[in-house]
């Protein structure tokens, strides 16, 4: 695994040991709280509210309805680089949403759109043209251990970049902050942080012994990349959220990675063992890492549950429900190229502000109590029974009659599916 040197000024331990004094305080002192010292009212902790919406609108151009509705709708839209325009019309419908730019740290590309006529394009999806690093940086393209350039198997035309060398680091991070200043986006979402380049490719890198050496080497050299671009995005006032994967396998990484801004996770709230195990997100250190960020209030969580059914779709929602707090954002993925704006009913149950942290009961079911609702996460592979407060409907459930006996019946105990979720509100 990576050696915990992420966080020169910031180590990832202190870090952690910070925000889990935070989950305190915000369990403890919703209402506020006194200083021991001067006995002074402290200010408010931010509020931990129902997940909010976002939308990666990667998967094609917004049409002018879709930018409309998306500035009523979300609080954090992600567009490809020649969106330029309607990112603009989007601060100027609503200046509150962040709109942050694609780009990918580990790839350059040459498809048709990344490459024309011979040329890079204007508006790339990586950091470097595939036509100037070719030209002037052939070194920047990783090798295999055969000498050969590596492709990506399943996405044509995407290279794999030498993201371990600070020159290849300084030339993305210098173009992108650059490009991002200069547009007016508010920052960009970097995809492919990853933690293996198995997804990709079964390719050794050249220079290493086995596979496990090769993701070491990505790892190692990512960790310092996010680095090198994360000083240069705070110091001129942007964020930098890396799309960073499986950080249940490597304590800290989800920390120092969010540092600046934030961090999306793509497969929140997966299925383990083929979709007949429990959620994967509540393996290692993972959860314990999101739900301290997300009790900080400082940085994005931008969570996608990829939903083909409405179990799925139950699971991811409560399941960032677990994890709300003043920048917790939430969206269902119904397709793998992100073709058109999502929207779930789920995100207008109105569960409002928590007045709780998260918590687990012995079975495994995960619990929070909101203002307005209730959610509960059966993150194993078995069904448990949990009992939810009294009074509480499904959302978009009429209300019950009027109670005429003096008071109204025990809540009974229900029985919760593996990796399934339960979202229950006050009647309207």
């Amino acid at each position: 695994m990576p050696k915990a040197t992420l966080m020169r000024e910031h180590p990832v331990a202190a870090r952690l040991r910070a925000a889990a004094a935070v989950l305190v305080v915000v369990a403890g002192c919703l209402s506020g709280c006194v200083t021991s010292s001067a006995q002074e009212v402290a200010a408010p902790p931010p509020k931990p509210l129902a997940p909010c919406a976002w939308w990666y609108g990667i998967g094609r151009a917004p049409t002018p309805a879709e930018i409309e509705q998306a500035a009523r709708r979300y609080r954090v839209v992600v567009l490809n680089a020649d969106q330029g325009a309607a990112m603009r019309r989007l601060h100027q419908l609503n200046p509150q949403v962040k709109v942050l730019v694609y780009k990918d740290l580990s790839s350059t590309r040459n498809y048709p759109g990344a490459v024309d006529g011979g040329q890079d394009a204007a508006y790339l999806p990586s950091g470097i043209g595939y036509v100037a690093a070719q030209r002037d940086h052939p070194e920047w393209f990783a090798l295999d251990d055969r000498g050969r350039r590596i492709e990506w198997q399943g996405y044509p035309k995407h290279w794999q970049m030498t993201v371990w060398d600070p020159a290849y680091q300084q030339a993305w991070t210098d173009a992108v902050v650059a490009e991002v200043n200069r547009e007016g986006w508010d920052g960009v979402l970097a995809d492919n942080d990853f933690n293996s380049l198995s997804h990709y490719s079964s390719a050794v890198l050249a220079g290493t012994a086995n596979v496990e050496e090769t993701d070491r080497k990505l790892r190692d050299g990512l960790d310092a990349f996010l680095s090198r671009a994360g000083d240069a995005f705070t110091a001129a006032g942007k964020l930098l959220v890396p799309n960073v994967s499986e950080t249940h396998l490597v304590p800290g990484r989800w920390t120092a990675h969010s540092r600046f801004g934030g961090a999306m996770e793509e497969n929140f709230g997966f299925r383990e063992d083929g979709g007949t195990g429990g959620l994967l997100t509540f393996r290692g250190n993972e959860f314990q890492e999101l739900r301290a960020q997300a009790a900080l209030g400082e940085s994005l969580l931008l969570l996608v549950t990829r939903t083909r059914n409405a179990q799925q779709e139950r699971a991811g929602y409560a399941s960032a429900a677990l994890l709300a707090g003043p920048r917790t954002c939430w969206t269902r993925a119904t397709t793998d190229d992100y073709r058109g704006p999502e929207w779930s009913a789920l995100q207008d149950s109105g569960l409002g502000e928590a007045v709780d942290a998260a918590g687990r009961l012995p079975n495994g079911v995960w619990t929070r109590t909101f203002t307005h609702g209730w959610v509960a996460v059966n993150t194993t592979s078995a069904t448990q029974t949990v009992t939810p407060p009294a009074g509480l409907v499904a959302p978009g459930s009429r209300p019950p009659a009027t109670q005429t006996s003096p008071a109204p019946a025990s809540p009974e105990p229900v029985s919760l599916e593996a990796a399934d979720g339960l979202v229950l509100v006050k009647p309207s």
